[in-house]
């Protein structure tokens, strides 16, 4: 135990579930090619991205959601 209650400590998966709606919901942002995982509170995005600014939105809305410690931000920006 960490020592803090339910409410303090989100779950990973309903972490998760609200990074992959608030990138969702995100015009900038293609959810299609970018896989959003959660460790204790800390989020992984990897994937692709085809502008640098796509990678930096996706990285500062995920951190916007309550209970997220961390991003790691490894999606790879692509030209197409």
């Amino acid at each position: 135990m960490t020592g803090e209650t339910m409410g303090q400590n989100m779950d990973d998966g309903t972490l998760t579930s609200y990074v992959k709606t608030k990138l969702a919901s995100d015009k900038l942002v293609s959810l299609t090619r970018v896989g959003v995982e959660t460790n204790n509170g800390v989020v992984y995005l990897t994937g692709e991205v085809e502008t640098g600014e796509q990678k930096s939105r996706s990285g500062s809305l995920a951190f916007e959601v309550k209970g997220v410690k961390q991003v790691v931000n490894n999606l790879q920006v692509i030209k197409r």
